[in-house]
């Protein structure tokens, strides 16, 4: 028996997620958590085969939670479910040590394959996430990286380079905080960094800024 925890701050997603599992001889649900509190305070208490972990949840958010399980617990296989697009957080994701990356709408097909892939030590990647693997693997190594990213991007880019918060970008360029946010996800996938740190590490040694 594959014993699986689901932490996501949405009660009707584990819910949801649970009614799958419980289709399936060799799954049970054995706990809940809605935050990184509840998800560390359960993986501690153990008898977890895998976990189902939420990449925006409260307290911190999903990838450094997975960052802390892993460094605690890292054969301990997790599966990230996400409403955000595999191209945005996905790269960061298995570097932080997931075992797979699914949209929430995809998971109802692709949930329990990937937990049985998962707890047998292998990741699992969707079709449309090999394709985008693919497609960076492909990509010019002579073109720097951040050639790929839109004008909008780009601009997001050397404002948080240059200290600014996302508050201050979004009334630079009249876009909301969620949407700079959403900007600063795409940027690190395509850039394959992990921080504003290492991003603005990047811009200075490719004379980004002015």
């Amino acid at each position: 028996m594959i014993r699986v925890a689901i932490a996501d701050d949405h009660a009707i997603v584990r819910r949801g997620i649970a009614q799958i599992l419980s289709a399936e001889a060799d799954l049970t649900v054995v706990g809940e958590a809605s935050n990184h509190g509840e998800v560390m305070e359960l993986v501690r208490k153990g008898g977890i085969d895998c976990l189902l972990l939420d990449i925006a949840m409260p307290g911190r958010n999903g990838i450094d939670t997975l960052k802390q399980v892993k460094s605690e617990y890292p054969r301990l296989a997790v599966l990230m479910i996400s409403m955000y697009p595999e191209d945005q957080y996905a790269f960061r994701a298995f570097k932080a040590g997931a075992s797979g990356y699914l949209t929430k709408l995809a998971a109802a097909d692709h949930v329990v394959p990937a937990i049985r892939q998962a707890v047998r030590g292998r990741r699992y990647v969707t079709p449309e996430l090999a394709e985008t693997l693919v497609s960076y693997m492909d990509r010019d190594p002579e073109v720097p990286p951040h050639e790929a990213l839109s004008d909008r991007e780009f601009q997001t880019l050397r404002l948080i380079a240059a200290g600014h918060s996302l508050t201050q970008i979004g009334a630079a360029l009249a876009l909301s905080p969620k949407t700079v946010s959403a900007y600063r996800a795409r940027i690190l996938v395509k850039l394959g960094l992990a921080s504003n740190a290492e991003l603005t590490r990047y811009a200075l040694e490719n004379k980004l800024l002015d």
